[in-house]
């Protein structure tokens, strides 16, 4: 039988991943999109389609609908939530990361969180660079996880 999964397969040639970004702390998700997108193009992927949504609590229904839909073999969904004064950051973040796990659970088809939680907007900047990208992560684990499911599935 094997093992599958030991070495990633990042080729992304044949996939169809759409990307959906949370508008809010917008100068950080576009970083994110950009390291996502540089990522997809280098491993294959042609014309990711990408959609805008208010925030992050915006993610997964969009994911959802998305998934529904059909007709993509991953969905990578990028943001940032930055710690304030008040319980909301706790919320956003955990519901968000809840609803993406969720989706992805009732569809099948696999969904990356590539949203950042952190405590100010230097951890954020850190975390959305040209280096070290969680956009970028996030969209190889999508491509990863399309094919280790094409593969299982047949």
């Amino acid at each position: 039988m094997g093992e599958k999964g030991a070495k990633p397969d990042l080729s992304g040639s044949e996939l169809n991943i759409a990307v959906v970004v949370a508008r809010f702390n917008e100068d950080v998700s576009k970083r994110l999109l950009r390291g996502a997108l540089g990522v997809l193009e280098e491993h294959g992927v042609e014309d990711p389609d990408v959609y805008w949504v208010p925030g992050s609590l915006e993610l997964p229904v969009t994911a959802l609908a998305l998934a529904e839909k059909g007709g993509h073999d991953a969905i990578v969904c990028l943001g940032c939530v930055i710690r304030g004064e008040t319980y909301h950051f706790e919320v956003v973040a955990g519901q968000a990361a809840a609803g993406v796990m969720q989706v992805q659970l009732d569809t099948g088809v696999p969904i990356t969180f590539g949203v950042l939680t952190t405590d100010d907007k230097e951890q954020a900047f850190a975390r959305s660079g040209p280096k070290n990208n969680k956009g970028a992560e996030a969209a190889e684990a999508a491509i990863e996880m399309a094919n280790l499911l094409r593969n299982i599935q047949g």
